[in-house]
């Protein structure tokens, strides 16, 4: 599977010409490999925050070749932005929840957590092994916890994203589970610099692709870990149209 996350900055003013372009990108809910894609304003300004899910980077790499600036150009949104960034890479963990598959999850969402975790020289193999045997299964116990995946972004950075159905499942999470796994995870054994985004989902900002289901599950004990050496990411910076 293969994650891309994409950040814009949006012209004060421009919200609305940004979320009509934004729910122009239904038209490539037909293109093969799409899983889906979500988004919403991030929190205290105009910034737009969106995940999108493929089956594999072949899948990605073909729509970026033969469709995405024909479809970014129908958008219109070029102008509705100051500056956009977009990265992308191997979906590394997914993470299991109430929902059955990513599809379901990205259909049920209202509220996307995202934390953009840059680690320590060395430490990525130890932080997905606690993605995998602490947050995974502390999170999976929470109501309302649809599913999730980390993904590599580079070799030192990983975007881990959980679906919820609600933002009162979400908070209920944080006071009743969230504390014993913090004080398990280490976290700043792993992490240089952690952001994180709290975000509503806009409804008609979602696509829901065709692929099929993708059940989510964690590895098992006798199954072998995913090999650390991966291609690099592709990353874009400045304006250029994205999906």
């Amino acid at each position: 599977m293969w994650g891309k996350w994409i950040d814009c900055r949006v012209r004060p003013g421009a919200r609305e010409a940004f979320a009509a372009g934004q729910r122009r990108w239904s038209a490539i809910s037909d293109q093969p490999g799409l899983i889906g894609q979500t988004g919403g304003w991030a929190a205290g300004g105009d910034r737009a925050l969106l995940l999108a899910l493929w089956s594999d980077e072949p899948a990605y790499a073909r729509f970026l070749r033969e469709r995405h600036d024909r479809a970014a150009a129908d958008t219109s949104q070029q102008g509705s932005y100051t500056a956009i960034e977009v990265a992308d890479g191997p979906v590394v963990l997914t993470m299991p929840g109430a929902a059955p598959s990513l599809p379901a999850a990205l259909a049920r969402a209202t509220l996307l957590r995202a934390a953009d975790c840059r680690l320590h020289p060395g430490r990525a193999g130890h932080f997905l092994d606690v993605q995998r045997e602490v947050w995974a299964p502390g999170m999976a116990a929470a109501d309302g916890m649809l599913g999730g995946t980390v993904t590599r972004l580079a070799p030192d950075r990983h975007l881990v994203t959980t679906l919820w159905t609600t933002p009162a499942a979400h908070h209920a999470y944080t006071t009743h589970h969230l504390p014993a796994l913090l004080a398990r995870a280490g976290v700043p054994t792993d992490v240089r610099t952690l952001t994180g985004h709290l975000l509503p989902l806009e409804p008609s900002w979602r696509v829901r692709g065709n692929r099929g289901p993708l059940v989510l599950r964690q590895r098992s004990p006798s199954e072998p870990r995913e090999p650390e050496p991966l291609p690099p990411p592709r990353r874009r910076t400045g304006p250029q149209p994205e999906s």
